[in-house]
């Protein structure tokens, strides 16, 4: 069969929060190996790489790597021109390394459930609602593979099949280790106390603060009404949406701050991890294996969290970013 010629389009985002209480230290590194990576080993032209961090907050007289900063609306802007100009046989990858969050669930049904969120610079929680809602548009044929090193990460796609999680059987490291690390998570409660300083508004309901902040750049979740959003998933057949998550939903991911890592640079442990399989191992690999492997360099390295894979069947053994029609 003759070789169809993909497109291969990214988005990456890094934020690091920096002169923040939040500030993480290693989130920029792991977007700019992985850029590295896309153009060096899986064939992605530079130009098809499109790069969002706050390294220009840090030093805005730096000229720092990107000119775009991780907003909320600017991150889903981003992924939704790369998602509408996808056609049959494209290979999207969106790759986010920064703090997640868990929200209560604003599903009928579900009073006591936690729904997992990203943490963008500007505090505009980006949802697994909207994460389905852009698996959703994918022409037929074109993958979406999303690698989030962030706390909670797992269960990031609404709906999408558990390939490794937490019933997947596991050992827990019994080595300690030395490594300094900081977790990916700002919990609720910091967010909504951050979001009614903003507002000025005296309610516990994170979606009230969102929308009166941002509006129609608020996360679907909290601008459609719930039965709205169950409607978006009652589809069961499979997708291509692929999720690497760097932990558990109910785990934190790790943003390591001293240099005893390979490459001796602060970095998330997630994206060192598949950083190192990704070096040790020059044949294709498939999701379900590179997530394995990363998880046995995690518990190598001593860290107590299991990245997982939520995909459908056959994506589970495709190779991770595949070059050619497979």
């Amino acid at each position: 069969m003759e070789n169809i010629e993909r497109k291969r389009l990214a988005v990456l985002v890094g934020c690091n929060y920096p002169n923040t209480r939040n500030e993480l230290h290693g989130c920029i590194n792991d977007v700019l190996a992985m850029r590295d990576t896309l153009v060096s080993r899986f064939g992605f032209d530079p130009s098809d790489i499109q790069l969002l961090t706050d390294a220009a907050a840090a030093d805005a007289g730096s000229g720092g790597s990107s000119s775009v900063l991780p907003t909320g609306a600017n991150i889903k802007k981003a992924l939704g021109e790369m998602v509408d100009q996808a056609k049959p046989g494209d290979v999207l990858y969106f790759h986010y390394s920064g703090h997640g969050t868990r929200i209560p669930s604003l599903k009928p049904g579900n009073p006591f459930r936690q729904d997992e969120a990203i943490v963008p610079c500007d505090f505009n929680l980006i949802t697994d609602v909207d994460f389905r809602q852009l698996v959703n548009r994918l022409p037929k044929g074109a993958s979406f593979t999303i690698l989030s090193d962030s706390c909670h990460s797992g269960g990031l796609i609404d709906k999408e099949k558990e390939q490794i999680g937490p019933s997947h059987v596991t050992e827990t490291s019994n080595k300690s280790s030395s490594i300094s690390s900081k977790p990916k998570a700002i919990p609720c409660e910091t967010i909504l106390h951050h979001l009614s300083s903003l507002t000025g508004i005296n309610t516990s309901d994170i979606a009230t603060h969102l929308l009166e902040l941002f509006a129609a750049d608020a996360s679907l979740k909290f601008r459609l009404p719930p039965l709205e959003v169950l409607d978006m998933f009652e589809s069961s057949k499979p997708d291509e949406g692929i999720l690497l998550s760097g932990c558990q939903a109910n785990e934190t991911s790790a943003d390591v701050t001293n240099v005893v890592m390979p490459g001796g640079k602060p970095c998330g442990a997630f994206s060192n991890a598949v950083q190192m399989v990704l070096k040790d191992h020059e044949v294709e690999l498939s999701n379900k294996k590179l997530v394995l492997l990363a998880r046995q360099v995690l518990k190598e390295q001593g860290f107590e969290q299991h990245p997982c894979l939520y995909c459908n069947d056959e994506n589970a053994d495709a190779t991770f970013l595949p070059q050619s029609q497979e």
